[in-house]
């Protein structure tokens, strides 16, 4: 990764000209290094309006239609309600919890999105995010399950592999820090998805090991193609395993 005005860049785009420019033209050179970062905050804000309004009152989503029609749940996946593995993974049960995952993801975002690319960014969100709905349902499929800390330790799986395998050991070290406390707290606190935690985190581990190898040429020439396929691949394993265990 190299680092530019608008964040950490992959090698091949690393010499491509950026226009820098100051005041509004700013926030959209900010905006256009990580779109789809932007867009998964804005769909993840959207859901929980929806989650708010179909609620029983102020900000609680008790008694949410949305929760109960869309959240990830083992016994309604197993009947064929396999838009759950998707549409859990942008619900979220409080304000705090969705406040924490956005930040968490406006933060890596940023950093990981322009350093490979927006189609590789969400192969491995979509991947961790299947990935998640996979170790929750393994864990506990009769458990009503939403939020998007399984995308979000896939992220940061992907990033601390990334960081490593490019040399910036001083990001890693960083992001390996805040990885351990948040697994730390996965293990010790109530009403968390441990299953979901874990299975993000390891399909974006792989995810970030598949674009690593691509650095070092053992993908072929055409690495990108190969990158996405890999990517989609940990997905599709993932749902595959969910409906299996639902």
């Amino acid at each position: 990764m190299t680092p530019t005005p608008v964040g950490m860049r992959c090698p091949e785009c690393a010499n491509q000209r950026t226009k820098v420019v100051r005041g509004v033209g700013a926030n959209s050179a900010l905006l256009s290094s990580a779109p789809a970062t932007f867009v998964l905050i804005a769909i993840n804000a959207a859901a929980f309006l929806a989650e708010i309004a179909t609620g029983t009152g102020g900000l609680a989503i008790r008694g949410s239609s949305v929760v109960q029609e869309f959240g990830l749940y083992g016994p309604l996946v197993a009947e064929s309600e396999w838009y759950r593995l998707l549409t859990g993974g942008f619900l979220h049960a409080s304000l705090i919890h969705i406040g924490f995952n956005m930040f968490a993801l406006f933060f890596l975002g940023r950093i990981l999105e322009p350093s490979i690319g927006t189609p590789r960014f969400l192969g491995v969100y979509f991947a961790a995010l299947f990935g998640g709905a996979f170790g929750a349902l393994l864990l506990d499929p009769n458990a009503l399950t939403i939020g998007a800390s399984g995308a979000i330790f896939g992220i940061f799986g992907a990033t601390f592999v990334i960081a490593r395998g490019r040399g910036f050991d001083a990001v890693a070290s960083s992001i390996g820090v805040v990885l351990l406390i948040n697994l730390a707290l996965s293990f010790g606190a109530a009403n968390i998805s441990l299953g979901g935690h874990l299975g993000g985190l390891a399909a974006g581990v792989l995810c970030g090991a598949a674009i690593i190898a691509g650095d070092r040429g053992r993908l072929g020439g055409n690495r990108l193609a190969v990158e996405l396929a890999v990517l989609v691949g940990v997905a599709l394993l993932a749902i595959l395993g969910a409906l299996a265990i639902a």
